[in-house]
């Protein structure tokens, strides 16, 4: 127990300097930098999405995969009046509330801005709709008739032939499959309940990232960051997308590891549940998407900050008792890597160029994490919480970025690795946070009306 609020207090003093450093001005100059990468991606896009040029990118309004279509809908006024809310009172909220009140809040808010956000394309272009399309997990449920089949032939349907799965499903391990199937057998079938259990797991970021850092011993931090993880710009995608999904289980999972390793420093014994529970979760989030192997820097972070070897061990035991079910059950994760790499290849990845998206990937999780994540990550110095996460993060994007199978649509596919740069808005002074967050808020609605994404 001592060592442990001993890490704590030198992780505490680490955060600080960066914490209390004014710098605006760098601030907007990171920023100002980051928009004019936006700006260069989409200038690069358009001048190689015009006929004759020769180059694939697939994607009408690159860097993001969309189309460029200005309008207005249901949701905006909704989310424009939300929106300022959040900029107003949100500070103020999250350090005058008390936990149990500012959890729900918080989850409440994420769920109503995702809903907002998604309501400016209708009812059902923007929610219903938007899982019910022939490349998307439910044009194959139907087809589903035995579970254990399905597990066993999965990796061999993958690479494209007559009986191949469509596109997401191939690619994607088979637990995301799994859990529009399991919706199904419950009587939850079509678009619109897949539509609901995404943008509800989504939403928990809104409670798994704050008690992460609470975890840590950053309830400080934990709260200068809630207005900002409510108002994602992320939540463009998330609502509606199983990635949105992704991020939510997966960032769970990180929040039970930290809670297990708080927990174990306390000698609590719901710390050995919570760790197997973080394992169970991480490791099925292996099974939702194979880039998600990426995330366990963020949760070797939190191992590491809370020097929690017993939380790693039981973590990673309920971990690999969720690759050994899949394994039995007749799916082995390396095969379905290797065969989805290949897919990949043969498709438009492997026609997109590389040397533009390595880079105009970058603009994409600038648009989604919003400038305050480019202004807090500017302010990154020393080694504690809120600066291991958010590295932990950083890194896992860069690995995904150069491995060359993140060519494009990183906006949605990053989701679970964005939302753990969101800690790094704690770094930014408390007198500057409103207009920072009016800056998120902008983000957000300005790539919802003009360009109609996809997925």
């Amino acid at each position: 127990m001592a060592g442990y609020r001993a890490a704590v207090a030198e992780s505490r003093v680490a955060d600080a300097p960066a914490r209390k450093s004014p710098g605006v001005r760098g601030d907007l100059v990171a920023v100002g930098l980051a928009l004019l990468l936006v700006g260069v991606a989409f200038a690069v896009g358009c001048y190689l999405n015009r006929p004759g040029s020769g180059v694939t990118l697939w994607a009408k309004a690159a860097p993001l995969y969309g189309g460029w279509r200005p309008r207005t809908g249901p949701g905006t006024v909704f989310a424009v009046l939300l929106a300022a809310g959040i900029v107003l009172w949100g500070p103020a909220l999250a350090s005058r509330l008390p936990w149990r009140s500012l959890l729900p809040l918080g989850y409440l808010a994420s769920l109503a801005w995702m809903f907002a956000l998604a309501m400016i394309d209708g009812w059902r272009g923007g929610f219903a709709g938007r899982l019910a399309t022939p490349h998307e997990y439910l044009h194959e449920v139907s087809r589903i008739t035995s579970v254990p089949e399905m597990l066993r032939e999965f990796a061999d349907r993958i690479v494209a032939h007559p009986e191949a799965w469509t596109t997401h499903v191939a690619g994607h391990p088979p637990g995301a499959t799994l859990v529009f199937v399991w919706l199904d057998r419950l009587g939850l079938s079509g678009g619109t309940w897949a539509a609901v259990v995404c943008v509800l797991a989504g939403a928990l970021i809104a409670v798994a990232v704050p008690v992460t850092l609470w975890a840590l011993d950053r309830a400080d931090a934990a709260r200068a960051s809630w207005p900002f993880v409510v108002l994602f710009p992320g939540a463009v995608w998330m609502a509606v997308s199983a990635d949105g999904m992704f991020a939510g289980v997966t960032a769970t999972g990180v929040a039970l590891l930290a809670c297990a390793v708080r927990w174990f420093g306390a000698g609590r014994r719901r710390a050995v549940v919570a760790a197997l529970g973080a394992g169970v979760i991480l490791g099925f989030g292996v099974f939702l998407s194979y880039g998600l192997l990426l995330l366990g820097t963020v949760a070797l972070a939190v191992v590491l900050l809370g020097r929690g070897g017993r939380a790693f061990g039981l973590a990673a035991l309920g971990a690999l008792a969720v690759v050994a079910v899949f394994a039995l059950a007749g799916f082995w994760w390396l095969n379905g890597y290797h065969n989805v790499v290949e897919r990949y290849y043969e498709g438009v990845g492997g026609r997109r160029p590389y040397w533009y998206w390595v880079w105009a990937n970058l603009a994409c999780l600038v648009l989604a994490a919003g400038p305050a994540v480019v202004a807090g990550v500017r302010r990154l110095r020393g080694w504690g919480p809120v600066v291991a996460l958010t590295a932990a993060a950083l890194l896992a994007v860069v690995v995904a970025d150069l491995s060359g199978l993140s060519k494009a649509e990183v906006e949605r596919i990053w989701l679970p690795f964005a939302v753990w740069l969101l800690p790094a808005t704690a770094l930014l002074p408390p007198g500057s946070r409103r207009w920072w967050l009016a800056g998120q808020a902008v983000t957000a609605l300005a790539v919802n009306h003009l360009v109609l994404t996809i997925w």
